[in-house]
């Protein structure tokens, strides 16, 4: 057997053992075989110690080593005893056989106990693989060190340096599904032990050629893109856990037979990166999302275009059916991006509606008008609008507006989808050839890409209902057209629809543009030229 058939006869074997564990299962192995350390924070009788004891079974002669720390630990109970034929001769030696130093796999129980007296050593053999054993530095072939606790280090700099050095992070809980605890309770009780090994000689070959590994390009984005939004977030990485972490991702690639480190591989960045057990959802979320649709947030989309529809109507309805009158101050609007501005003002203010042949006296209104709350009124003018049967049409200006926001949304929608369907097989095969994704993760991958292609129909729908909104009828801006020259690489920034201002680069639509369109001058129809207009919808109208 090559070695990925050995790893998946491994695989088979441990997760057929250990119930609901497959996650861990893959973060050990992969430790192992990548010389990285690994933690489990969990409670007591989660199978921590049987785990890292099976897997240096696997490693044919391994040596096992097992150690419940406390505050109270000595050197010579992890690193050994003084050798007293090394005093006689003025030399402080220890007898280091059997201990930490000549183990293959340790699991360290309690390890943020440790005393300060072990740190110092502890730690040069977790990142170095050396100790330094009197005037002589031994080299230690540990390929992987467990460490176990039931909760995170204290604030302590020393204790955050060793939290540092355990690259793959794992929260454990009990078993959870009833089948699998009655497995656990009646099967019978034979000591499992794995039927497959692995040299060391080959676990040494298989680091030195996946050095040379080449990375994807996608894969370098994905990590870049990660950094930044963790950086946002507060989340920092040491420049050391980086580094490691792409090294990981070569082993799991060179092992799984993959020819470079695809996305797919990025998958495993959610078991590295995070610092506090409540820091795994979100960065577990960024992680999928970026493998699976590139960083693009297809519900933005969606929101971008329910808000470019929002704000097509308005426009479209801005002209108020009648005057309205607010009845605490009396001014009047005939506009409704003005009533919009005076409501944000005066948010309590009541309003009338201008009937004709009324009156005015004074600041108010003759008869037995009625009077209108800010929310009353707004559904009492959208029903005005829906009984006159009045055909509203845009200013020049605002209608180029408009068109451009549709052709660059249209051009990002178009694009995505058409990346998102040319990838559901790539990804499909990609995912069956990396052999370190649990079952769950491939799953959660492929429901979000379907997710995500479900929400981009949602959006194309409402594209449709602008496009019939602008009467673009001869569907010049459909799909197919902005395939080339339209950005659709992610998400908008600070100029998107969201923020309340179209006019961004992202967008396609400069400053410049707007500059041009706000020379066009005044607008006899609307009152007010696209630069004004546009000002107007960034305070969101709230009138949906």
């Amino acid at each position: 057997m090559n070695l990925k058939e050995i790893l998946h006869e491994v695989k088979s074997e441990f997760t057929d053992y250990f119930k609901e564990r497959e996650a861990e299962i893959n973060g050990s192995l992969l430790a192992v075989l990548s010389g990285e350390n690994l933690l489990f924070l969990g409670p007591p009788g989660t199978a921590k110690t049987q785990l890292a004891r099976s897997i240096c079974q696997i490693i044919e002669g391994g040596n096992f080593y097992n150690y419940l720390l406390t505050s109270f630990s000595t050197p010579e109970e992890l690193f050994g005893p003084l050798s007293l034929k090394a005093l006689e001769e003025d030399e402080f030696r220890r007898n280091i056989e059997g201990c930490l130093p000549t183990a293959h796999i340790a699991l360290l129980d309690e390890i943020f106990k440790a005393s300060s007296a072990i740190l110092n050593s502890l730690l040069t053999i977790l990142n170095e693989r050396k100790y330094h054993n009197g005037r002589e530095i031994v080299d230690v072939p540990l390929l992987s060190v467990f460490g176990a606790s039931n909760e995170l280090p204290e604030e302590d700099e020393s204790l955050e340096a060793l939290y540092d050095r355990f690259l793959f992070r794992y929260r454990l809980s009990y078993i959870q599904d009833d089948e699998n605890f009655k497995s656990l309770l009646f099967r019978e009780s034979e000591d499992f032990r794995p039927a497959v090994t692995i040299q060391v000689s080959e676990i040494e070959k298989l680091r030195k050629s996946a050095n040379s590994l080449p990375v994807d390009p996608d894969v370098e984005i994905i990590i870049t893109e990660l950094r930044r939004n963790l950086q946002l977030q507060e989340i920092e990485i040491s420049d050391r856990r980086w580094k490691r972490i792409v090294q990981v991702l070569k082993v799991a690639a060179y092992s799984s037979g993959c020819p470079a480190v695809d996305r797919t591989m990025a998958l495993l960045l959610q078991h590295m990166l995070w610092n506090l057990p409540e820091e795994r959802e979100t960065i577990r979320k960024t992680v999928f999302k970026l493998v699976v649709s590139g960083g693009t947030n297809t519900e933005k989309l969606r929101l971008d275009a329910e808000d470019l529809k929002t704000a097509l109507n308005i426009a479209l309805k801005n002209e108020l059916p009648v005057g309205v009158i607010c009845d605490s101050c009396g001014e009047e609007f005939q506009l409704r991006e003005n009533l919009e501005v005076h409501h944000t003002a005066c948010p309590n203010h009541s309003y009338t509606l201008r009937k004709e042949g009324n009156k005015q006296e004074g600041n108010k209104q003759e008869g037995n008008s009625r009077i209108y709350p800010y929310d009353n009124l707004v559904r009492e003018i959208e029903s005005l609008h829906e009984r006159s049967g009045k055909k509203n049409t845009l200013s020049q200006s605002q209608r180029e507006v408009f068109k451009k926001e549709f052709k660059t949304l249209a051009g990002k929608v178009n694009g995505v989808k058409q990346r998102l369907e040319e990838e559901k097989e790539l990804l499909r095969n990609l995912m069956d050839a990396n052999i370190w994704l649990s079952i769950s993760d491939r799953n959660e991958a492929l429901l979000l890409h379907d997710t995500g292609s479900a929400q981009l129909s949602g959006t194309e729908a409402l594209l449709g209902e602008i496009e019939a909104l602008l009467g673009l009828q001869n569907k010049e801006f459909r799909s197919g057209e902005f395939r080339s020259g339209e950005s659709i690489s992610g998400d908008f920034k600070s100029g998107d629809f969201r923020s309340g201002d179209f006019r961004s680069a992202k967008s396609g639509y400069s400053d410049s543009d707007a500059a041009k369109l706000e020379a066009k001058g005044q607008v006899p129809d609307s009152g007010s030229n696209a630069g004004s207009f546009i000002k107007g919808l960034g305070s969101r109208f709230k009138l949906r």
